[in-house]
């Protein structure tokens, strides 16, 4: 009997730093990077939410994923990034500390988000953990980011 060689799936990603961790969206999901630029505060807004940028002429909610991941403020605010990504048909700019890289992948690299995750980051928002060389890159899925609640809150702050 002759196997069938498995065929493995390239996926690309944007990688980013949130502290020495480093973390990746599926590059199909990231529309552009930004330098971090002035955000404005927007009243009543979740803790999450550090308010809206005008990007050429559309109004953007911005998410801290420090924030989000209850994680503790940036060492060096300068550094940060805004990465613009769409999911549900919406656009949204999500700060990080830092972008690393566009990353190449392959399934076989990539394994299930191990329970450990679930004690610092909700693992509800990880795909997977790739592993890269030495590297550890967690990779998050977009959609899961925000609750329907918070997506139909953030859906008032766009235009």
């Amino acid at each position: 009997m002759v196997k069938k060689a498995q065929i493995k799936q390239e996926v690309q990603v944007v990688g980013f730093y949130l502290g020495n961790d480093e973390y990746a969206i599926t590059i199909a999901k990231v529309r552009e990077i930004q330098s971090m630029t002035e955000i404005r505060k927007v009243p009543k807004a979740p803790k999450f939410v550090e308010g809206v940028i005008n990007l050429r002429g559309r109004i953007l909610p911005i998410i801290d994923l420090r924030k989000r991941f209850e994680l503790p403020p940036a060492v060096d605010p300068a550094q940060a990034k805004i990465l613009i990504v769409e999911f549900n048909r919406n656009h949204v700019g999500l700060v990080v500390d830092n972008v690393s890289e566009v990353i190449r992948l392959y399934s076989d690299q990539i394994e299930k988000t191990p329970d450990i995750f679930s004690l610092s980051i909700d693992s509800r928002y990880i795909s997977g953990v790739a592993k890269l060389d030495d590297r550890l890159i967690i990779l998050l899925d977009v959609e899961k980011l925000l609750s329907f609640e918070e997506q139909n809150a953030l859906a008032g702050f766009k235009s």
